[in-house]
């Protein structure tokens, strides 16, 4: 039995964003080496009918990218359009700003992320808690009145074990780091 295609949502980035907004987001949230390239492709389609389905813009997107490598060539595509549709770095951003004070004294806070933005900005905000001054580097006394709020649990993230992403395939991308509250 077919199913029925998927209706894309998010319909409004793909079919109105101008090229450069779709190559930035391809390129800042998806890390994608050939956006520039699908982004000129998809508006080439939806200048000629709108793009209505998930799997239109998959076959679209592999068409553009090529084939290479084990995973789909739209993936990085679609993870980048829901990145950016669901503005997840940015809830991300604002909840590490202040979640140190969610926790209590020698609370712990574990995230485990499974994207390198998603890791590059708790690694940084895990650092800032850990640090006891965040003044510029070239300052000559300490002016920010900052003081470290956590110590961290783990200096690199803690990756999955072979066995781990054997069983579960979906582990293998994931990064796991830990902070506890002073």
């Amino acid at each position: 039995m077919d199913c029925p295609p998927v209706i894309w949502i998010p319909g409004k980035v793909v079919n109105t964003y101008p090229v450069s907004e779709l190559e930035r987001i391809l390129r800042d949230y998806g890390e994608e080496p050939r956006a520039r390239r699908i982004a000129l492709a998809i508006d080439s389609e939806r200048r000629k009918k709108r793009i209505e389905t998930t799997a239109e813009l998959a076959d679209l997107v592999a068409r553009a990218a090529g084939r290479r490598g084990r995973i789909h060539p739209a993936t990085k595509t679609f993870q980048a359009l829901r990145i950016a549709v669901n503005r997840e770095l940015d809830h991300l951003a604002g909840f590490l700003d202040d979640a140190h004070e969610l926790l209590l004294s020698k609370g712990r806070m574990v995230v485990i992320s499974f994207h390198s933005l998603e890791d590059r900005l708790v690694k940084k905000a895990f650092r800032k808690w850990s640090q006891s001054c965040i003044c510029p580097p070239k300052t000559m006394f300490c002016r920010c009145g900052w003081s470290a709020k956590a110590r961290l649990l783990t200096s690199r993230p803690v990756l999955p074990s072979l066995g781990e992403t054997q069983i579960n395939s979906r582990a293998r991308s994931a990064k796991l780091r830990a902070a506890e509250r002073l």
